[in-house]
């Protein structure tokens, strides 16, 4: 009842009703698998210089739905940025407005549920946009594949540590790595980490084209 009432809230802030198409009902079996690469890890600050998503259906991930663009920044990056993302300034340089980048991506996204690693992140840095470009966070339920993998491993006591890292549940599941610090592979690999941990192998795993 909670939860709803402040998705209601939410809707009542929401600037421009093209966008009223986020509040409606999640479609069956389908996710959207995100990632964002970005100058930091401050929400309040720092930016988004690249986008990646792919849709997941009916536990397909289909190649041929994949969003992957790069975000203009408002200054230049610095070198301690780029040795960490590993985008360039050339990479940049056809790069689209933030404001256009954040439609689009709300348009690929829709009403689903949002899938992603550590995503409250990700969602923390496109929701700083959406508030300033039609008045509300990102409405969208979303799913932490972290917490999925850590509920699958048996503990002997609560005080037991689980390594969480990215490379070690890809090892772990034994899921093929692609190029990192890519967000449209990050994404990618996210997703098969989510079939993995709902009982599907990469395998099992159809990727569509």
């Amino acid at each position: 009842m909670l939860k709803n009432f402040f998705r209601n809230l939410n809707k009542k802030k929401l600037k421009n009703q093209e966008y009223k198409y986020l509040f409606n009902d999640e479609p069956k079996n389908e996710y959207v698998c995100l990632d964002c690469e970005t100058t930091g890890l401050n929400p309040k600050k720092d930016e988004i210089l690249s986008i990646g998503a792919v849709l997941i259906k009916e536990n397909k991930i289909l190649m041929r739905k994949t969003f992957n663009i790069f975000v203009k920044p408002s200054d230049k990056i610095s070198i301690e940025s780029i040795l960490i993302h590993r985008i360039r300034p050339i990479d940049l340089e056809n790069a689209i407005d933030p404001e256009e980048a954040i439609y689009q991506l709300l348009e690929f996204i829709g009403s689903r549920t949002i899938v992603g690693y550590y995503i409250k992140f990700d969602i923390a840095m496109i929701s700083k946009y959406t508030k300033k470009y039609i008045g509300i966070k990102l409405p969208n339920a979303s799913i932490e594949v972290s917490s999925m993998y850590y509920r699958t491993k048996k503990r002997r006591s609560d005080y037991e540590f689980v390594d969480l890292k990215f490379d070690t549940i890809m090892k772990e599941l034994d899921i093929p790595m692609l190029g990192k610090h890519d967000a449209l592979n990050d994404a990618i690999m996210t997703s098969m980490i989510f079939l993995k941990l709902k009982g599907l192998s990469p395998a099992q795993s159809t990727f569509y084209t």
